[in-house]
């Protein structure tokens, strides 16, 4: 926890946070709710960019942790803003439902199955992105260019499936079809549980091997 107060305190940027607030556009009535995902990816990307201004791997090499901690404190924080920016949009969801508002003409519903490709695609990004970033440890524009790749093709699943007949379900939020989307909310889970670790022990196995 040390470490991830560490990165909140001298190394997030404030946009970032903002960032990670935009969960709430989940309300708005006719919105692509898959740039949600992008945001959410945005926020440690900006993260990621500040800390190479501030020469943060430097300081923290300073620091009595190792370069494994190091790689922790930023894969703490990525976490800790993605997971963020989706449980803050959870009362806008019910908000949504008690004000009545009508279904999302633009793509797919906040609906658990958009929450599910939501943890794919972060899943997805932080994969890329942490392997790609600390193979040298500041060329986080390229790290992004080449995580954005997996990023757009959830996103672009997501927003064309609402205009599927077959997929309709997906879209739709009666009890029948939300027992039918709780799979697809499961494999998002599943598929963030299993690559974060991954993504996690690459960018430990790539860092070792930087010359600071």
């Amino acid at each position: 926890m040390k470490l991830l107060y560490k990165e909140l305190a001298l190394t997030a940027h404030p946009s970032s946070l903002v960032f990670a607030l935009l969960g709430c556009l989940v309300i708005v009535p006719a919105y692509p709710y898959s740039a949600i995902f992008l945001f959410g990816c945005l926020a440690p990307y900006l993260t990621f960019v500040n800390a190479r201004e501030t020469n943060d791997l430097w300081y923290t090499a300073l620091l009595p942790v190792s370069r494994r901690d190091s790689v922790r404190g930023k894969w703490l924080l990525t976490v800790f803003l993605q997971l963020f920016q989706l449980l803050f949009s959870l009362p806008f969801v019910l908000l949504r439902q008690a004000l009545g508002v009508a279904d999302n003409p633009v793509g797919l519903d906040a609906t658990p199955a958009w929450y599910g490709l939501a943890l794919a695609a972060y899943a997805a990004f932080d994969l890329v992105f942490f392997a790609a970033y600390f193979k040298s440890g500041y060329k986080a524009g390229k790290a992004f260019l080449l995580a954005a790749l997996p990023l757009a093709a959830v996103m672009a699943a997501a927003e064309s499936a609402a205009h599927i007949p077959a997929l309709q379900w997906l879209d739709n939020a009666s009890p029948e079809n939300l027992r039918r989307q709780v799979p697809v909310l499961l494999s998002g889970m599943a598929c963030y549980a299993a690559l974060l670790p991954l993504a996690y022990k690459t960018g430990v196995r790539r860092f070792e091997k930087v010359d600071l």
